[in-house]
């Protein structure tokens, strides 16, 4: 290859981003260790995304909806239940959930295995939730119920136990 063509055509700005095994900044919320993959500084604020382990047994946020990005799961491992309004999905391995702005969801690991998620939020602005959900816990806090609730409002989220 000539160094013309290394150097002329579109750069990418800012610089392409690489994260290792091992890179990320890891969030720990009781049970579940997430992994932020991209947190949107380098997607312009579009896109965010994290891996999410989620131990035996482990519940989920309560049901709640988005009003301004929408969620992914891609199941990489073990089973997810989606409880979306009244009605339950379990997520294997290879599965992938979409929930768009507005539509009530929460999420658990029923089983007895751990299960490993990807997740997806579009604009970037609920990666921020759950720093400060670990910030609770880093304080002494307890994460109840409410706490989680009130987190949630920041970013655009409210409770939900039934279709709108």
């Amino acid at each position: 290859m000539t160094e013309e063509a290394t150097t002329s055509g579109p750069q990418a700005d800012p610089p392409i981003s690489v994260v290792g095994p091992g890179d990320g900044e890891t969030i720990v919320l009781g049970t579940t260790r997430m992994r932020v993959l991209e947190d949107g500084s380098r997607t312009g604020h579009r896109l965010a995304i994290a891996e999410s382990v989620l131990a035996p047994h482990t519940q989920g946020p309560p049901q709640h909806r988005h009003a301004r990005h929408d969620e992914g799961f891609y199941i990489l491992s073990g089973t997810v239940r989606f409880t979306v309004g009244n009605e339950d999905h379990d997520a294997t391995t290879g599965t992938l959930v979409m929930v768009p702005p507005g539509t009530p969801h929460t999420f658990t690991n029923p089983t007895d295995q751990p299960a490993v998620m990807l997740s997806t939020f579009t604009p970037d602005l609920y990666v921020q939730y759950f720093r400060d959900l670990q910030k609770v816990l880093a304080d002494g806090r307890p994460l109840t119920p409410q706490a989680n609730i009130d987190a949630m409002s920041r970013y655009s989220t409210e409770p939900a136990t039934r279709e709108p």
